[in-house]
């Protein structure tokens, strides 16, 4: 039972992951000190497409189906899980390049966004009577 739970939490913590490697850029529009932690995420993503890197949650969750008598993931879990079922296999490319124009679209717009925040008074709050502004 142990081991199917930690399986189970390894995989969804992949569609987590997943999810903020896709739309996490998008979170910087409203909270700008996330892009650091996406940039962060998005280069070890890429370094496990690119650079054939090893994935710790398909290896956390491979070591579980192992125990349980399940057949481990051999291509690994973007193929295992969603490929064939979100996207056609002969679209692995069109997919990746999909990601990472929705990639570069978020932060261009957070860039965007954390610049207009940056001019004008709006940056500034009002103070009590008697203080400085609060900035």
């Amino acid at each position: 039972m142990f081991f199917l739970l930690v399986g189970h939490a390894a995989m969804a913590l992949h569609f987590a992951f997943l999810s903020f490697v896709v739309f996490g850029g998008f979170l910087a529009w409203r909270w700008p000190r996330t892009w650091w932690v996406h940039l962060g995420v998005a280069a070890y993503a890429l370094g496990i497409v690119i650079v054939d890197w090893p994935c710790v949650l398909t290896e956390v969750e491979n070591w579980s189906r192992a125990r349980t008598g399940r057949a481990v993931m051999e291509a690994g879990f973007l193929d295992h899980y969603l490929t064939g079922t979100l996207y056609p296999r002969e679209h692995v490319l069109t997919s990746r390049v999909v990601i990472g124009v929705v990639v570069g679209l978020s932060w261009v717009g957070a860039l965007w966004r954390s610049r207009r925040r940056g001019r004008g008074p709006s940056r500034c709050r009002s103070a009590p009577e008697g203080r400085a502004p609060l900035v």
